[in-house]
């Protein structure tokens, strides 16, 4: 690679995973993990795609914009967000995937749970990979389940629970916490019998960081690499993005002013659009473009997949961002 490109692009290793009983390549294109959330409380669609023949024409319709897997939620991870039951969790996710499954037989899907019953009931409906945003700190048996089975695990960083994450100290050295946190998932999933090929692994943008650390981690987010294991970044939607394209700073003000707190409100009000203001207004388009923007920043750094909500409007970003890491070779 030249020189000058050094300076600005992360290498990006190619790593060879087992997805369903077929190896999918991660590293020659960036891969697009589709969101789904079948809750009525998530921070961007909740409430959307609960009726599970919207969720299902959902997943196809994201399929058709080019996402490569499809991530479904049944509980919301939102900061502030309550637990809800296995039972409930279980009602929510497996009708949409049987029903995806029965539509798609060869897309790839991941459940994106923190329990292993709900794990394992939606494997055996047709998921084939195993979410995980506690790094396996809340249930362990979801290693059990993804050794049992030779699923994929991502093991995402949190400091905390979600209830709660965003409202504890902020630690003072972000990657001293993602090195520690995302050293010991690794650790405790091998320990468990999970194949190290069968590992992602997930800084957690949003997660338990303050809106500089969350941009800290994208730029630096080469240095994960150190880690040998295909990285995948989830900037959409989050509450940092959205505050930074409605104007505020890298940091907060303590007292925000009139224009401040008005840019904040506006940011929250446009997550909670309907459908079909979502997809038409410039409020959400220039979300998209912040987005956008993310990801194309985590494809030069290095990331292997990204996490998005509007496929259609993130895979231009995509396809220019893997054409420059192209050029480079």
């Amino acid at each position: 690679m030249p020189r000058r490109a050094r300076l600005f692009m992360n290498a990006r290793r190619t790593y060879r995973i087992n997805v369903g009983g077929r190896v999918v390549c991660l590293g020659p294109r960036t891969l697009v993990m589709g969101v789904l959330n079948v809750t009525p409380d998530s921070f961007s669609d909740g409430g959307r795609f609960l009726n599970r023949r919207q969720a299902i024409r959902h997943a196809l319709e994201m399929a058709s914009q080019g996402a490569d897997w499809i991530d479904i939620g049944g509980e919301s991870t939102r900061p502030g967000a309550e637990p809800v039951s296995e039972k409930e969790e279980l009602r929510r996710v497996l009708p949409v995937i049987e029903g995806i499954r029965e539509r798609l037989p060869a897309l790839p899907i991941s459940i994106d749970t923190t329990k292993a019953e709900v794990a394992e009931r939606a494997i055996r409906a047709g998921a084939n990979i195993l979410n995980d945003v506690s790094g396996l700190r809340f249930d362990k048996g979801l290693a059990e389940v993804a050794h049992r089975h030779n699923t994929p695990l991502i093991l995402m960083h949190l400091r905390g629970r979600p209830a709660t994450m965003q409202q504890r100290p902020f630690t003072t050295s972000i990657f001293r916490s993602l090195n520690r946190g995302l050293g010991w998932s690794i650790r405790r999933a091998t320990a468990l019998g999970v194949l190290r090929s069968q590992l992602i692994i997930d800084p957690g943008l949003g997660f338990g960081k303050s809106r500089r650390q969350n941009f800290e981690i994208l730029a630096r987010l080469g240095e994960l690499q150190r880690y040998r294991l295909p990285v995948l970044v989830g900037a959409s939607r989050k509450s940092f993005m959205q505050a930074v394209v409605a104007g505020e700073g890298l940091d907060p003000a303590r007292a925000p002013t009139a224009k401040q707190g008005k840019s904040v409100e506006i940011a929250a009000k446009l997550a909670l659009k309907t459908q079909a203001q979502y997809d038409c207004t410039a409020g959400c388009i220039a979300l998209d473009f912040g987005d956008a923007a993310a990801a194309a920043a985590a494809v030069l750094a290095g990331a292997h997949i990204v996490r998005v909500h509007h496929v259609a409007a993130i895979v231009p970003a995509l396809r220019v961002a893997d054409t420059i890491r192209a050029a480079t070779e």
